[in-house]
């Protein structure tokens, strides 16, 4: 994990035990870039694969912004340069190991949503457009109760969602709601967006970071394994119709059934619950000090 902790240079990277709290620097206007996009990708494929880490915090070197949207230039040359291939008949160029088209700006995201690591959005300011997307693609968002606000956009450029902004929103607060916002492109307030069900907690701007390493900490605790199987149920399996989505559900839950952690803490249980003469979750405290921490104790 030490090696995380290097300032890189957009991202500055600090580690609060399991946590890795990292601030992203867009810029003076703090964009969501293609650069942005390389190096989330890099850091996502890291926390992955370390078991010191169980959780990461995002936040901004910007006074005002999470992420102000994407970087509009990189959307516009990416749709010219597709117009003028469609006009002269171009094959497409094989692309450059840096160049980031939408199924890499998905794959990153969705490897968000597949891996055992929690993701928290500390949104301290606005996020619109690709910087909502962003935001939606983390598990848990804390949002700033004053000068902040979040929303898709897109419509007012004659465009629409492209990082997944009408997917995501739809899952988090419904079809119809999801519908109007993206169709206004006026963004949710604080209030709004706790109502809505787009953001798990508004606190105060001075505490939203210690709020979001607050949860990342105790969501963290958990069983990295487990917590990647059930984001993949959840995330994956609560799209398809009911019998994929058990089908997949029971995948995942066999593979920790037979695993050696799931065992050990099986076992465990038992033993605890023979030596007490009641089922462990059951005795006076036993559920409180489980979910402290993180498993039953």
């Amino acid at each position: 994990m030490t090696q995380l902790q290097a300032t890189s240079s957009l991202f500055d990277i600090q580690a609060h035990g399991p946590t890795l709290v990292v601030r992203i620097d867009g810029g003076p206007l703090q964009l969501f870039s293609a650069d942005v996009a390389l190096q989330l990708e890099a850091l996502v494929d890291r926390v992955d694969k370390d078991p010191d880490v169980r959780a990461v915090v995002f936040a901004s070197k910007h006074p005002q912004r999470f992420m102000s949207h994407a970087d509009v230039k990189w959307l516009q040359q990416g749709g010219a340069d597709y117009v003028a291939r469609q006009q002269t008949g171009a094959p497409p160029p094989a692309p450059s190991e840096g160049y980031v088209g939408l199924d890499r700006l998905h794959a990153i995201f969705l490897r968000m949503n597949s891996i055992g690591v929690v993701f928290v959005a500390a949104l301290e300011g606005q996020a619109l457009g690709l910087g909502a997307e962003f935001a939606w693609a983390c598990d848990l968002r804390v949002m700033a109760d004053t000068d902040a606000f979040i929303g898709q956009p897109e419509v007012l450029l004659g465009i629409m969602p492209g990082g997944g902004g009408s997917q995501r929103l739809t899952r988090l607060v419904g079809s119809h709601r999801s519908l109007v916002a993206i169709l206004e492109g006026k963004p949710f307030t604080p209030a709004q967006a706790l109502e809505f069900g787009a953001v798990d907690a508004v606190v105060p701007k001075a505490d939203v970071v210690a709020r979001a390493i607050e949860l990342a900490h105790h969501l963290g605790k958990r069983d990295k394994a487990a917590v990647g199987a059930i984001k993949r149920a959840v995330y994956f399996g609560g799209s398809l119709p009911l019998p994929d989505g058990i089908k997949l559900e029971a995948k995942e839950f066999l593979t920790l059934n037979v695993s050696a952690n799931g065992q050990k803490l099986m076992l465990a249980y038992q033993g605890k619950t023979a030596e007490l003469g009641e089922l462990p979750l059951y005795a006076p405290g036993g559920y409180d000090a489980a979910l402290r921490a993180g498993q039953v104790v």
